[in-house]
Parts: C-alpha cells; sequence; structure tokens
C-alpha cells in the first residue's frame, strides 16, 4: 500500500508552520502562505513538491520510478511523485528540502538556532 495525501500532511506539518491549503483547486501544503506541495489531480497523478533543479535531475537521472515529470514541468523546480512507490523517509528528506526552499528566513533562522536536526 503506497503512502496517502495524509501521510504527506502528517510528515509536513511536523515542520514549522505548514498548514493545509488548496492551490489550483486541489490539496497542497504551505509554509508562511508559501506553496511547496501539491497533489495532482491530473490524469498522472502523484504529488508536485519543491525541490532544487540540480535535485530534480539527479532524482529522474537515478532510474527510480518513485519519480517523474511531464512536459509541463519541464524547465520548473518541483519533482513528481508517486506516493504508491517512493519511500517514506526519502519522502520525509525531500519535504523537509522543500519546505527549506520556500520558508522565509527567518523562520529557517529559528529552525537553525533552535537545536533541530
Amino acid at each position: 500500500m503506497g503512502i496517502t495525501w495524509a501521510n504527506v500532511v502528517r510528515l509536513a506539518t511536523d515542520l514549522p508552520e505548514v498548514a493545509e491549503s488548496t492551490s489550483y483547486r486541489t490539496p497542497a501544503l504551505k509554509v508562511s502562505g508559501k506553496g511547496f506541495a501539491r497533489l495532482r489531480s491530473e490524469a498522472e497523478g502523484g504529488l508536485a513538491l519543491r525541490c532544487e533543479m540540480v535535485e530534480k535531475e539527479a532524482l529522474l537521472a537515478s532510474g527510480d520510478p518513485a519519480f517523474y515529470t511531464t512536459p509541463h514541468y519541464d524547465g520548473y523546480p518541483y519533482i513528481l511523485i508517486d506516493l504508491d512507490r517512493v519511500d517514506l523517509e526519502q519522502l520525509r528528506e525531500l519535504l523537509d528540502a522543500a519546505w527549506w526552499l520556500v520558508a522565509p528566513a527567518k523562520l529557517r533562522r529559528s529552525r537553525e538556532g533552535g537545536g533541530a536536526e
């Protein structure tokens, strides 16, 4: 059985100031009002997750079937994730990285100073 949206929300809301929201009329996650994850209802489905372009290229090059893209996302810093195939710990790490990319500097600094890993 794959990872559900509820699992994704639980993992992400462990991060500071993450809130469940919507984006393009689909479930989404935001930190301080800025989106970093969206559950896609499009035909290809999956979770659209913010990432650095170099990370996206590495994930796609790895050959892991959990990671893919579509022409719509070409050139954009989002990786698409098959929740039925992704490893839970890898998803946790990717959510954390996405949070760091969009969280305001003040929030990132408070997390760094707070003894969090």
